[in-house]
C-alpha cells in the first residue's frame, strides 16, 4: 500500500526562475509529443529520471512522458507508436532510433477492478492497469526523486512527494512503505542500489532496511527480466560501487548464486578479478568506449567454470573438453536467474576458450590468435586474469608486446618461445620416429 508523504506542504511547484531546467535541453521530439497531447486536449509532463537529472545539471539519455491519456487514446494521436506491455502497458512513440515513451496516469489499486489490477500470493503485481489522477501516480512512482513532473508549457516543476527535499539531501527514498513497495515489484529493490551508486547518493535508512530480509524475492522475478537489470547495473559506469551494495544488500546472491557460493568459498582471485574487470568496464564506459554484455558475464561466471573445469580435470577429462563441459553446465544453471541471450554467451565462450589457447604461441598460432574475432576481449580478460593473481604476470608482457612488434620482430619472439620450451624439455628420452616399410612391388 502507498501512501502519500506528509513531511512538507505538498504538492511544491517551482516556478521558471527557481528552478534549472531549459526545454533547449529537453530532445525536439520530447517536446513534439507533449504539444501534440495538449493539443488533442490532454496533460503532457515529462516525468521520472529526465526531470531528476536535469534538476542535477546532467543531461538525461532519455525522456518519459507522464499524461491523462490511455494508451489507446495515445495510439490514436501518434501513428508512429505502439502499445508495449501487459503488466503494464506503455506506448513508445518512435522518430527514428529515439523513442519517447508515454505512460498513462497511476492510480491507486483500490480503485481498480479485478481484471486491470492483480497480485500474486507474495503482493507482487502482475497486472496493473488502474489509472488515475496527476497526483496519484506520483504516489505511485517508486521513489521520491524520480517523481518530478515538468510542464514544458508553463516551465514549471511540480513535486507531490518530496522529491525535490531528498535531491538536496542527496538520497533515495521509496514512497510509501518499502516493505509492501518491494514485495509489489521486487526489482524495485535493485532500482534502489543502480540510483544510489548512479548519482553518488545515500539510500534512505527506511528504503534500505528491509533489503536484506527481502533479496530473495528476487527469484519470482522472470529471468529475462533480470538480463535486463544486469545490463542497467553494471554498464552505466558505476559498475564497481553497484557491486559493493549489491554484495551489502545481500542483492548479488539471487543474480549470480554460484558466483556467491565461490565468493564465500574465500577465493581471493575470483573477488579480485570481478573487481578489477567492473573497474576496466566503468574507465570503459567513461572514456566512450564500447562494452559487451558478454565481457560483464565472463568476469561474473569465470570462477565458477574455473571451479568446475579444474573438478572434471581431477576426474580425468583433457583440458579443452573440460572447459567446453564446464562452461555448459555453469551458463545452463545461469539461464535459471539471468537469461544470457546466445548472441552474448557465444562470445563469452569464446573469451574463455581464448585462455586456454593464448599460451599456445609457436609457429603461426600467435598470428592466427590475434586475427581472431574476439581477441581483444581474450587479452584484456587474460589480463584481468594475471593482475587478480589467479595465474602468473607472464603472458600478458608477451601479448602486448607482440602486437607491437613489427613481422620481424614477432618471428623472433614466436622462435624464442620455441627454444625455451625445448630447452626446458619434459625429462623423458624422445622417442626415434617410426619409419614404415615400404610396400612390396607387386
Amino acid at each position: 500500500m502507498t501512501r502519500k508523504p506528509s513531511a512538507e506542504k505538498l504538492p511544491r511547484v517551482l516556478s521558471r526562475d527557481e528552478h534549472v531546467v531549459s526545454r533547449k535541453q529537453i530532445s525536439d521530439n520530447a517536446l513534439k509529443v507533449m504539444h501534440r497531447l495538449r493539443s488533442g486536449g490532454f496533460d503532457a509532463f515529462l516525468v521520472g529520471g529526465g526531470v531528476r537529472d536535469l534538476m542535477l545539471g546532467k543531461q538525461p539519455k532519455d525522456f518519459d512522458i507522464a499524461t491523462d491519456a490511455t494508451p489507446e487514446e495515445v495510439r490514436q494521436l501518434f501513428r508512429n507508436s505502439r502499445i508495449i506491455g501487459r503488466r503494464f502497458k506503455i506506448v513508445h512513440v518512435r522518430f527514428g532510433r529515439e523513442i519517447i515513451e508515454v505512460t498513462t496516469y497511476r492510480g491507486s489499486h483500490e480503485d481498480g477492478n479485478a481484471k486491470s489490477a492483480v497480485a500474486g500470493e507474495s503482493g507482487m503485481l502482475l497486472r496493473d492497469n488502474v489509472y488515475g489522477t496527476l497526483e496519484e501516480d506520483a504516489i505511485r512512482r517508486d521513489f521520491t526523486v524520480n517523481a518530478l513532473y515538468y510542464c514544458s508549457d508553463k516551465f514549471t516543476v511540480h513535486d507531490y512527494v518530496g522529491g525535490l527535499s531528498d535531491l538536496e539531501k542527496r538520497e533515495v527514498r521509496i514512497i510509501g512503505d518499502a516493505s509492501s513497495r518491494y514485495q509489489e515489484d521486487p526489482v524495485r529493490m535493485l532500482r534502489a542500489v543502480r540510483f544510489a551508486a548512479k548519482l553518488d547518493f545515500t539510500l534512505e535508512k527506511r528504503t534500505a532496511a528491509p533489503l536484506q530480509q527481502l533479496a530473495p524475492l528476487l527469484e519470482q522475478i522472470p529471468a529475462a527480466r533480470l538480463f535486463d537489470e544486469v545490463l542497467k547495473l553494471f554498464m552505466e559506469g558505476q559498475a564497481l560501487r553497484v557491486y559493493a551494495l549489491l554484495k551489502h544488500y545481500n542483492l548479488f546472491r539471487p543474480l549470480f548464486p554460484a558466483t556467491q557460493a565461490v565468493l564465500d568459498s574465500g577465493d581471493s582471485s575470483a573477488s579480485a578479478l570481478i573487481e578489477q574487470g567492473l573497474i576496466n568496464t566503468d574507465t570503459r564506459i567513461g572514456q566512450n568506449k564500447p562494452v559487451t554484455p558478454a565481457f560483464i558475464f565472463a568476469i561474473m561466471l569465470w570462477p565458477v567454470v574455473r571451479r568446475e573445469m579444474a573438478q572434471l580435470q581431477a576426474e580425468g577429462m583433457p583440458e579443452i573438453p573440460a572447459l567446453h563441459q564446464a562452461a555448459q553446465n555453469v551458463v545452463s544453471a545461469q539461464q535459471a536467474h539471468t537469461s544470457i541471450p546466445k548472441r552474448f554467451s557465444m562470445p563469452m565462450r569464446d573469451i574463455w576458450e581464448l585462455q586456454l589457447r593464448l599460451p599456445r604461441r609457436t609457429g603461426r598460432r600467435a598470428q592466427e590468435l590475434l586475427e581472431h574475432r574476439y581477441f581483444r576481449a581474450g587479452y584484456d580478460f587474460l589480463l584481468l586474469r594475471e593482475q587478480s593473481g589467479e595465474i602468473p604476470e607472464e603472458l600478458g608482457p608477451w601479448w602486448t608486446a607482440f602486437q607491437e612488434a613489427d613481422e620481424s620482430a614477432r618471428d623472433g619472439m614466436q622462435k624464442k618461445v620455441a627454444g625455451d620450451r625445448s630447452s626446458r624439455g619434459n625429462g623423458r628420452r624422445r622417442r626415434k620416429p617410426r619409419h614404415r616399410k615400404s610396400p612390396r612391388p607387386s
